[in-house]
């Protein structure tokens, strides 16, 4: 089997990268390094020498000019020391077969730079973005989440509902046009749903979906299924005892489960 070695970044205001490097390796990475986007950016790191991309939630910038924004211009205009785009080193490593998992802030900058949703192939051009909540504030609760069995995400196979944390101000899809809304559903790049925790289908019922995204949006997938966003926090259950219900035999699959899936198929591939 084929090693997985995790680069989480980190640098600008992100501070969920330990537990993401901790989860990568409680999910079978044989390595998961956290890395300063400066350092990419001086060369003093290559993303070629990885196959597992974590880019974790924070407060990116402050979320100054929007959640992610300005990191994905900096992403957009980094040059490393021979002058080479840094956004070509990441074309490079998705066209490697690598997989690719932003969560909270990293899903909003994987949006912003256009890596997802990707419909019609059209990678680093971007279709939807991120704004705020409808409830006009910061959500920070458990939601329960339903896996779309006919999406093509690698993340999710095998998977049927979890029960993970959200903390944003940020999580609302807002896509360019309704039409665009149709093919994410038709294509199945809706990977997971904010769900009811009765039914376990999806809701747009508030506090149920934290954030009032249409169709209950709480993660997109690519495609090729390389690549996974998502508002809420798998990292953030990695043991049974993170659940808050955890003394009464309560809480389900962990939200490791989610980042397994990316070291299988890298394993496996």
């Amino acid at each position: 089997m084929a090693p997985v070695n995790a680069l989480v970044l980190t640098g600008y205001g992100t501070n969920c990268e330990q537990e993401s490097a901790y989860a990568a390796r409680q999910a079978g990475a044989d390595s998961a390094d956290i890395v300063f986007f400066s350092d990419l950016a001086a060369g003093k790191v290559r993303m070629a020498d990885y196959n597992f991309l974590i880019c974790p939630g924070g407060f990116l910038d402050g979320d100054d000019l929007g959640a992610a924004q300005a990191a994905a211009l900096r992403w957009r205009h980094a040059t490393t020391p021979d002058g080479r785009p840094i956004l070509d080193q990441f074309k490079e490593f998705f066209e490697s077969g690598a997989v690719i998992l932003g969560i909270c802030n990293g899903f909003q900058l994987l949006v912003k730079l256009g890596l997802l949703p990707a419909v019609d192939g059209k990678y680093f051009e971007r279709q939807v973005s991120l704004s705020y909540n409808d409830s006009a504030r910061f959500e920070d609760r458990w939601v329960h989440l339903k896996v779309n069995p006919n999406s093509p995400c690698v993340f999710t196979k095998g998977l049927d509902r979890l029960h993970i944390p959200i903390r944003h101000g940020e999580g609302k899809i807002i896509p360019k046009d309704e039409a665009l809304l149709e093919r994410l559903q038709s294509d199945n790049l809706i990977a997971l749903q904010y769900a009811d925790p009765e039914s376990g289908e999806p809701t747009m019922e508030y506090p149920f979906n934290p954030n009032g995204s249409p169709l209950a949006i709480a993660g997109l997938t690519d495609p090729s299924g390389r690549v996974l966003g998502l508002m809420p926090h798998p990292e953030a259950y990695n043991h049974p005892t993170n659940h808050p219900a955890w003394t009464r035999g309560e809480g389900g699959t962990l939200g490791l489960a989610l980042i397994e899936g990316g070291v299988r198929h890298l394993k496996r591939n």
